[in-house]
């Protein structure tokens, strides 16, 4: 008489450790712009040039996090130059240079975001604003704040903030070791934590959200704050990085912000963020400034270069390819 065999015991399957499509894109844009640095500009990965790059570097994937936030939930914000201004601003004038007057300064400047951030969520979430036209106009409030605090002049950093932010530690610049943990702590709370996992569900569809009563609202003014907030902290972290910054130091992150979000696959309709692909997609807008600026074109052309890296993101990730090369391409017959 034949024996059963005996049964197998269930293999519990793991968690799967999937990468998202903008992480793969970033990551091998990231590596052959290094390469084609080293072969072309080599002077643009040498030690003294990544030192100088990656604290910008670091700035811009704190600021695109805040913004990654607000695209998540469906917006725009436009307030990020005002925003990164004013806290340059109250962190180097109200101290004027007194390491006592900068801890009160932090947090006037922290005070300040937040309720730029509530303004905003109040405009767009409760009043149904564009969020094109309220953050714009904040903005301009926002740079009111600076000329009232600064008159458009510029005044030198505190040496404990310039040690704080712009030191090094182990041969690596304190300023990434903030942006690390940002990104860190920002994409656990999103992936790991029931709220964050709600927070992209009321992006993604936030009429199916009111139907199971999830706050709509709530979240949606919650992403504006914490964009401002960490506008706030990108603010401070260039105001200890530069020795003696402008007035209007925050000009150039508006379009770089929007293109580090779009090149990290998130999606302008809102819905699931990718926040480390972000970041990552920051990184390569530093370094490829930092290429172009080694082959000794203007500022104008990179400029340029950053609009399309925005362009070929949008196109990479909003366009159905899929549907173009049926519409285009030619369609053999099909025999029976």
């Amino acid at each position: 008489m034949a024996l059963d065999a005996p049964a197998r015991p269930a293999v519990k399957a793991g968690p799967r450790f999937t990468v998202s499509r903008g992480m793969l894109t970033v990551t091998v844009a990231v590596a052959f712009l290094f390469f084609a640095s080293a072969l072309v500009a080599p002077t643009s990965i040498s030690r003294g040039a990544l030192l100088g790059m990656l604290p910008f570097a670091a700035v811009l994937a704190v600021a695109a996090i805040g913004q990654t936030l607000v695209v998540q939930q469906g917006g725009f914000d436009l307030s990020v130059p005002g925003a990164i201004s004013l806290a340059v601003v109250i962190s180097t004038h109200l101290p004027n240079g007194d390491d006592s007057g900068l801890l009160p300064a932090l947090g006037l400047g922290l005070v300040v975001a937040v309720a730029a951030g509530i303004g905003n969520g109040l405009l767009i979430g409760r009043l149904g604003l564009n969020p094109i036209v309220a953050t714009l106009g904040m903005n301009a409030l926002l740079y009111a704040g600076v000329l009232g605090i600064s008159g458009g002049a510029p005044r030198r950093t505190t040496e404990l903030l310039r040690s704080a932010t712009g030191g090094l530690t182990l041969g690596i610049p304190n300023s990434v070791y903030v942006a690390v943990v940002v990104v860190v702590v920002a994409a656990v709370a999103m992936k790991k934590t029931a709220a964050g996992r709600r927070f992209e569900a009321i992006g993604a569809n936030p009429h199916a959200a009111r139907a199971t009563a999830l706050p709509v609202t709530r979240h949606r003014a919650g992403a504006y704050v914490w964009a401002q907030i960490l506008y706030w902290m990108a603010g401070v972290m260039l105001a200890g990085i530069i020795a003696q910054p402008t007035a209007f130091q925050g000009d150039s992150y508006l379009l770089p912000s929007v293109a580090a979000v779009v090149l990290g696959g998130t999606s302008l309709l809102g819905g699931r963020g990718y926040l480390v692909a972000t970041a990552v997609a920051a990184l390569f807008l530093s370094q490829l400034g930092q290429f172009v600026l080694a082959l000794g074109v203007s500022f104008a052309f990179r400029t340029l270069v950053e609009a399309a890296a925005l362009t070929v993101g949008v196109a990479l990730y909003s366009l159905d390819w899929r549907g173009l090369r049926n519409r285009f391409g030619q369609r053999r017959p099909i025999s029976a």
